[in-house]
């Protein structure tokens, strides 16, 4: 194989590569912030107010799944569920079982691409692309968009990219509906 002569250096393995600083990396991290452990460095940046100085009274083996579930299923059982008045652009709304059997409740869309990704940036692109793509076939538009923004955000989004390309306006004035949200006029205002 061409490119292969040389030999692999520690580190270009998957694990070296996305696990972490091994111990003797961690050590010379510490010692550049002339640190002892790992203790020390949590005690110079966390706040000290927010620091628990007891011991924590935790059992001596984890839970099964199962365990788990059923205590977790007994604290949710206490939850009480009541109707929401909030109004102004937040409404209850119903979804079919089949969007949520697909999509919401299906992990390809809400978990990380790979074990070292804190984000769920991949799935949440995947189902605004879906999202897209079906309001352009049930309209029979050429192009749709979507976005992860809240309306607020969205709105002020819109209104800076509408000023920056109409450089021939120069005036900072915005005209909107009388009937905008109020939280959505804050925003834009701000």
């Amino acid at each position: 194989m061409e490119g292969r002569s040389q030999p692999r250096l520690q580190g270009e393995t998957f694990s070296h590569r996305h696990i972490g600083p091994n111990e003797i990396d961690q050590q010379k991290m510490l010692e550049t912030l002339n640190l002892k452990n790992g203790n020390d460095l949590l005690d110079r940046t966390l706040p000290q107010d927010i620091l628990y100085e007891g011991k924590l009274d935790l059992p001596s083996h984890g839970l099964a799944e199962s365990e788990f579930l059923s205590i977790a299923r007994s604290v949710a059982n206490k939850n009480q569920i009541y109707k929401s008045y909030l109004g102004q652009g937040y409404y209850d709304t119903h979804t079919p079982g089949i969007v949520l059997r697909t999509i919401l409740e299906n992990p390809s869309w809400y978990t990380a691409y790979t074990p070292y990704q804190a984000e769920i940036s991949q799935g949440r692109m995947e189902a605004l692309l879906n999202f897209q793509t079906m309001v352009a076939d049930l309209t029979g538009l050429p192009i749709a968009n979507s976005s992860l923004l809240d309306e607020g955000t969205a709105a002020a989004e819109a209104m800076t990219m509408s000023h920056s390309v109409n450089k021939k306006i120069s005036s900072n004035l915005f005209v909107v509906d009388e009937d905008i949200f109020p939280q959505t006029l804050e925003v834009l205002q701000t």
